[in-house]
């Protein structure tokens, strides 16, 4: 048996021995994945088919059970109200002072100045007005049977026949039937609670017949009710959740009682924005066919939008519930039930929003915790077995012609390693993309090589080399930088120099135009982006990393792989088109970006701030950018300046019309050249030594 040869090297029988063990990694990494999807769908398929009836059953029970609650609590409040003024209507003394206006009016007239001299005015007063208070009611009137008033706690009124602009719903009291109104702009002044007279406010009475000896009617008796309160309060006595109302509507879908959500009836601009607006007889409830809450706008005009789906099918006389959703008032998905109730002449209506319905059902619950218990155990399968696989693929120090020396940096898609070719010794950044990373994630940076590739300019960084380890690894090569970015610069040492920023600023513009002329668009100029260094003998010589968000028009197929369609980049430097049609930037998006950058370059701020990404994203689209003169509080050159505020001009037709364009105009600014060779030779070598070392920082993304 022949002797086993030892020279071939260690490391080849290692990579030997871990090519064919990713073999069976691999299948494992995307058998789990799988399997842990089939038992999510087997998972969701079951509980969906035997927990779908009985939800829609609970929710349907509640909204009935709530809707029929409320309507008894109607009823019942109504009929104690009507006792009350049957009470008062039959007393005597109520009676003898109404007889007595009755037969003044009769023979002096009237007149208000006639009605409130009357001697029995003041007795009937202190009987009525009293009385009412106590049992919670705004005031009194009396009306004869033409519906003049004859008295009232409101003396305003007293003399108006304004009852009779609603005189159908007075006609049963005048037939002697005890009855309730509902609710109406009142078409007299009627005091509020401050007591001030306010023309327009919404009134219900309770009305009952005071009648002669001789039991004809002779008067009419009502009480005043508030509709925003005291009916409103009935319809609350049961709720749904923090979202769940119950209200009541008449055949034209007009509110009777207040809405739950005035606040934001108010902010969506359903009712008007004033202290004293309110929704009752005011909110049409019709259907914006958008949700409102969300900032949207319904596509139709108020007078051409249909009636919710509860009003239209009540007032068709149609009692019912929808457990799968429907729009409200508001746009919001909602699960609701509805009645009309014909001896009231008025809908009731009971609904809540559809996600807090659902949220709050028992079997949802018992199903998201089994699913997440299946995701959980399965995403534990897949991340040790990947974390197994990546701890043995990094264990090697050679990718492809490449030798790892040492690791420099980390970021959320893998790790970048100073290293040098195995044979030209040509030192580079190797940046390795983690196990962990899915196939768009891959497919993306294959694409940000293949597009680096197309690019030569000397602004722009190089990429040598790319390819996949046995073990399914995706790396790139590219050059090895030394120095800082932008960001750094700004972070460390503040605010630059006018000339240097144009220095800058015009090596970046060199690299773009190269790019927008092979119909490449960056999308992510930032400072991070932007590095400096000092390059064979030239310092602050300038390299744009990672264009790896570029879009690269006319090739629909990148959609898939960068998501053009939707809204990437950094908010501090992102163009207004780019916030609102991501889908549809271009070259000029680049130039808005690279003004943001030279604007913070220059005055040590970005251009907008914010708390949130999104308040900064809506300043992007809507605020006109401060001047850095102002900013600063000291003077920029002119032609500077107005070429920065013009890259960030919100339209883009109104920026400089290409990256080459811009570049001409910074090299005719007037502080062009200021910033010298020596300049920059002087604050690297000042850099270097404050640094002791030249420290690689190339950013990984």
């Amino acid at each position: 048996m022949g002797k086993t040869d030892s020279a071939e090297p260690r490391v080849s029988t290692v990579g030997k021995a871990l090519s064919r063990a990713p073999a069976f990694l691999r299948q494992q990494l995307w058998l789990w994945p799988l399997v842990a999807a089939a038992m999510l769908v087997f998972v969701g398929v079951w509980v969906r088919s035997r927990m779908e009836r009985a939800l829609e059953a609970q929710i349907i029970g509640t909204l009935v059970t709530t809707l029929d609650a409320n309507t008894e609590a109607l009823r019942e409040w109504v009929k104690a109200t009507k006792s009350l003024a049957e009470v008062l209507s039959a007393n005597e003394n109520v009676r003898r002072h109404v007889e007595a206006l009755l037969a003044h009016a009769k023979r002096q007239g009237t007149s208000a100045p006639v009605l409130l001299a009357a001697a029995d005015r003041i007795p009937l007063h202190g009987i009525l007005q009293p009385a009412a208070e106590s049992r919670g009611f705004k005031g009194y009137v009396v009306l004869d049977t033409n519906l003049l008033v004859v008295a009232s706690g409101a003396e305003q009124i007293v003399g108006s026949t304004s009852a009779a602009v609603h005189a159908a719903q007075f006609q049963p009291c005048l037939a002697g039937d005890t009855t309730i109104t509902r609710p109406f702009r009142s078409p007299v002044p009627m005091p509020d609670d401050a007591g001030n007279p306010r023309p327009g406010l919404p009134v219900m009475f309770v009305l009952a017949p005071i009648r002669s000896a001789a039991g004809a009617v002779e008067a009419i008796l009502g009480l005043r009710i508030s509709p925003e309160k005291d009916f409103t309060r009935i319809l609350a006595t049961a709720r749904m959740g923090r979202s769940g109302e119950t209200y009541a509507f008449d055949r034209n879908g007009v509110l009777l009682s207040q809405s739950r959500f005035e606040d934001d009836l108010k902010r969506l601009g359903l009712i008007p924005d004033a202290k004293d607006a309110q929704s009752v007889l005011t909110l049409q409830l019709r259907d914006p066919q958008v949700d409102l809450r969300g900032g949207r706008q319904s596509p139709k005009r108020p007078s051409e939008q249909e009636p919710i789906k509860a009003v239209q099918l009540a007032a068709a006389g149609q009692k019912g519930v929808d457990a799968r959703g429907y729009r409200d008032y508001r746009g919001a998905r909602v699960v609701g039930a509805w009645t009309w109730l014909e001896d009231f002449d008025i809908g009731l209506a009971t609904q809540q929003d559809l996600s807090e319905a659902y949220g709050l059902a028992a079997p949802i619950r018992a199903g998201f915790w089994i699913m997440f218990g299946f995701l959980t155990l399965g995403s534990a399968v897949v991340y040790i077995l990947m974390r197994a696989a990546r701890k043995s693929a990094l264990k090697a120090t050679r990718f492809g012609q490449y030798t790892l020396d040492d690791e420099i940096g980390s970021g959320g898609f893998g790790n970048v390693f100073r290293g040098h070719h195995a044979l030209m010794h040509r030192p580079v950044a190797v940046k390795v993309l983690s196990p962990l990373a899915d196939s768009r994630a891959v497919a993306r940076f294959e694409r940000e090589v293949q597009l680096t590739c197309q690019l030569s300019h000397p602004n722009t960084i190089a990429l040598y080399d790319y390819g996949h380890t046995p073990e399914g690894l995706f790396y790139y090569a590219m050059e090895y930088l030394e120095g800082l970015s932008l960001a750094q610069l700004i972070e460390k040492y503040g605010a630059q120099p006018e000339g240097r920023v144009i220095h800058i600023l015009r090596q970046v513009c060199g690299s773009l135009a190269e790019a927008h002329s092979k119909g490449l668009v960056h999308r992510d100029i930032k400072p991070h982006n932007i590095f400096l260094t000092n390059r064979g003998g030239i310092p602050d010589f300038v390299k744009v990393l990672d264009f790896g968000l570029v879009k690269a028009r006319n090739l629909p197929e990148q959609v898939q792989i960068t998501g053009a369609n939707a809204t990437l980049g950094t908010p501090l430097y992102m163009s207004p088109e780019s916030v609102k049609s991501p889908d549809r930037v271009d070259a000029a998006s680049d130039l808005y970006s690279l003004g943001s950058v030279a604007y913070e370059l220059l005055s040590g701020q970005p251009v907008f701030g914010g708390s949130t990404v999104g308040e900064v994203m809506v300043r992007q689209v809507q605020e006109m950018p401060e001047r850095p003169s102002v900013r600063m509080k000291r003077p920029v050159s002119p032609d500077f300046e107005d070429l920065l505020m013009q890259c960030l001009a919100k339209k883009p037709g109104d920026r400089p019309a290409g990256a080459a364009a811009l570049e001409g105009a910074l090299a005719h600014c007037a502080v062009s050249g200021a910033w010298t060779l020596q300049d920059a030779a002087d604050w690297w070598q000042k850099f270097a030594a404050a640094q002791n070392a030249k420290t690689a920082v190339l950013p990984v993304t």
